[in-house]
């Protein structure tokens, strides 16, 4: 089903863990070669290790621009082009907006919307000439529906379905497709979720998604073919009530 991925150049954001990890691992299973990047930088080389020699480990904070250039030419130097860039990096603030903090709402945005930017900003160039590549986004459930507990989360991934769906009108005669997966609830270290007993019981009974999941459908939508673009793909838990 997946053979069109096979020796696909595929960037990673967020790939230390969580659905970025689960994901690389996924795409490199495909016959991908896999850029992973993050902040976590022993997470990161531990992954890339496990992958093999066709993963490359490249430490990437996505609010600086410096080290998202630096991303992407290390993967062209590494690999010669990119077919695919898998936008993940992403972190999560609930709660009451009276009680919040201004500056970490602030951070949040930088990471969830101009991290996202920054990186399709960043690969724009190199997919435009060569007329062809997959911009893909992790989005949420919340940028479909307004979540009460988390509005600033929900504004982020709002921002974000907005980005994508423009920017996929904008690069659509460059033959780039772009488009967003927005899962629900998934049990893993964005949540606070880490042990595997854990995540067991939260998937056994329906109340969360895993991240390999998630990954499975990144894997579903990069390898549609060329006429085919999943502009969003909404994937919840079936006990989650939204």
């Amino acid at each position: 089903m997946y053979d069109s991925l096979n020796g696909k150049v595929v960037i990673v954001t967020g790939a230390s863990s969580g659905i970025g990890a689960a994901s690389a691992r996924a795409l490199s299973r495909q016959g991908c070669k896999v850029v992973l990047a993050a902040r976590s930088a022993d997470k990161l080389h531990a992954v890339a290790q496990e992958l093999g020699s066709d993963a490359l480990a490249v430490p990437t904070d996505v609010t600086i621009g410096a080290d998202v250039m630096h991303m992407v030419d290390a993967t062209v130097a590494r690999f010669g082009r990119v077919d695919a860039l898998f936008a993940n990096a992403g972190i999560y603030i609930p709660g009451e907006a009276a009680q919040g903090d201004p500056d970490a709402w602030s951070h949040l945005m930088d990471v969830n919307v101009n991290g996202v930017m920054r990186c399709a900003h960043a690969v724009l160039p190199r997919m435009m000439a060569q007329q062809s590549g997959d911009i893909l986004v992790t989005s949420s459930i919340s940028g479909f529906v307004d979540i009460q507990w988390e509005p600033i989360y929900s504004a982020s991934k709002h921002a974000i379905q907005s980005f994508v769906h423009t920017l996929r009108r904008q690069v659509a005669a460059s033959g780039i497709r772009v488009g967003a997966v927005a899962p629900g609830r998934v049990a893993n270290e964005l949540w606070g979720v880490g042990d595997s007993a854990e995540i067991d019981k939260m998937v056994a009974d329906k109340s969360n998604l895993r991240s390999e999941d998630v990954a499975e459908a990144v894997l579903f939508m990069l390898a549609r073919p060329a006429h085919v673009t999943i502009r969003d793909l909404v994937m919840l838990p079936q006990g989650q009530d939204l």
